[in-house]
């Protein structure tokens, strides 16, 4: 594909993941592909000032892309998981830091769709659809039609055995809404975003039927950002959180009927809302950068005595090298595969059979992503540390990667127990 512009290109970058692009794929892939050089241009100086560039979200909107994921009759490109995957990983290779932050604000549309979806399939009430129905409408104009950027907050500092994300924020019914109460530790674009996406728990409920979806106005009295943190990497994302003290949400913000959360949950193909792949992709786009650089330095610094490359003329360079390579291509094969799986039509596997999959695909392409990035450093030697260099910066963003969501070793253990469990149920099926 030629894109006729200044920045003329045989094909999108995102091409690299994504195999055997549609033109309807191409054409999101192409728009990604423009707001590359404004996010490459900036990255050192989110880094540098662990500031999320405002300015991003106008070059975002100017594109199209923050309705990428929203179907056309709500105003946006009607773009799926593919092109999600490729966009954050295309982002992820020029700052990370903004490709993190627009995954979790195309994350939020999951919500919506997965309730439309949940509705096609007969899991609500006559009674409980217009709600549901309404509330899905509501967040998939807001992203669509009107621009909006969201910021997806979930995840918080409380952990329990059995989960790696317990939601203690509570939502209390009032008249014309409901009162939210809690702390969420973790959501980029904190402070940044026009909207805000709360998961939190129907007050008298202890588990997953009791979550509701409440979209909450950052202005609104009671909303406090968290303290901003010295955050290893990632420091532009804007991830420091939000402190909730007794904020009214009006019900037709809200999606609180008991069990909606798991009904929509029922419909996804992977694991959760079903799009974490893409947060990973992010996480492969930076490890490309990374081995792009340390091959360019390799291959253009000359020996004093041969003139050769060091690339060409060192066995222990061409063996690093070799390493990388293999570790790069670790995280294509396992990516590819998941985003196959969660995508395919028909389906391949059960979704089970998924959801294991992606405990440990997520592990294994962060651990690879991370191993490029410290052999790169490695092979290019003391030269290559500076601080604020594109593989020290690399280091520090892909190591995020190993505790976000949920460590390699925890899904390792997932998915070891949903193999076991599956054996001894085949096992009890047999006698």
């Amino acid at each position: 594909m030629t894109i006729n512009d200044e920045n003329e290109i045989d094909a999108p970058f995102a091409c690299k993941l994504v195999d055997r692009m549609t033109e309807a794929e191409l054409s999101v892939a192409a728009r990604v592909q423009r707001v590359l050089p404004v996010l490459r241009e900036v990255a050192a100086r989110a880094d540098r000032e662990a500031q999320f560039q405002t300015s991003h979200i106008g070059v975002m909107r100017d594109a199209g892309l923050l309705g990428m994921v929203i179907p056309e009759t709500y105003g946006g490109l009607g773009g799926s998981l593919r092109d999600l995957a490729g966009a954050t990983f295309a982002l992820g290779s020029a700052c990370p830091s903004t490709a993190l932050a627009f995954f979790f604000h195309c994350s939020a549309a999951s919500r919506g769709l997965l309730a439309l979806e949940a509705l096609d399939a007969g899991l609500f009430t006559p009674e409980e659809a217009p709600v549901v129905r309404a509330f899905a409408e509501r967040l998939l104009t807001l992203m669509g039609r009107e621009g909006a950027w969201m910021s997806n907050f979930a995840s918080e500092s409380v952990k329990t055995a059995k989960a790696a994300v317990t939601i203690s924020t509570t939502a209390t019914p009032t008249a014309g809404g409901y009162r939210l109460s809690g702390v969420k530790a973790f959501g980029c674009s904190t402070g940044v975003a026009t909207h805000y996406l709360v998961t939190a728990k129907l007050d008298g409920h202890e588990n997953a039927e009791g979550l509701g979806l409440f979209l909450v106005d950052p202005r609104a009295a009671g909303v406090k950002e968290r303290a901003p943190w010295d955050a290893l990497g990632m420091r532009g994302s804007a991830t420091h959180g939000i402190e909730l003290k007794d904020v009214f949400v009006r019900s037709q913000d809200a999606l609180a009927i008991p069990g909606a959360f798991v009904r929509m949950m029922q419909v996804s193909r992977g694991s959760f809302v079903g799009n974490q792949l893409a947060a990973t992709a992010v996480y492969l786009g930076a490890a490309q950068a990374a081995y792009d650089a340390a091959l360019q330095r390799l291959t253009t610094r000359k020996l004093a005595d041969t003139g050769e490359s060091l690339a060409s003329a060192s066995a222990y360079h061409l063996e690093l090298i070799g390493k990388m390579t293999a570790d790069l291509e670790t995280g294509y094969v396992w990516l590819r595969r998941q985003l196959e799986l969660e995508t395919s039509e028909p389906p391949l596997a059960s979704k089970a059979e998924v959801v294991r999959q992606w405990r440990l695909c997520k592990g294994e392409v962060c651990e690879a992503c991370f191993r490029v990035a410290t052999t790169a450093l490695r092979a290019c030697g003391t030269s290559a540390t500076g601080n604020r260099g594109p593989i020290a910066r690399a280091i520090r963003d892909l190591s995020m990667g190993l505790v976000q969501a949920f460590p390699a070793e925890r899904g390792r253990l997932e998915a070891a127990r949903m193999v076991v469990n599956a054996r001894a149920q085949a096992l009890m099926g047999a006698q």
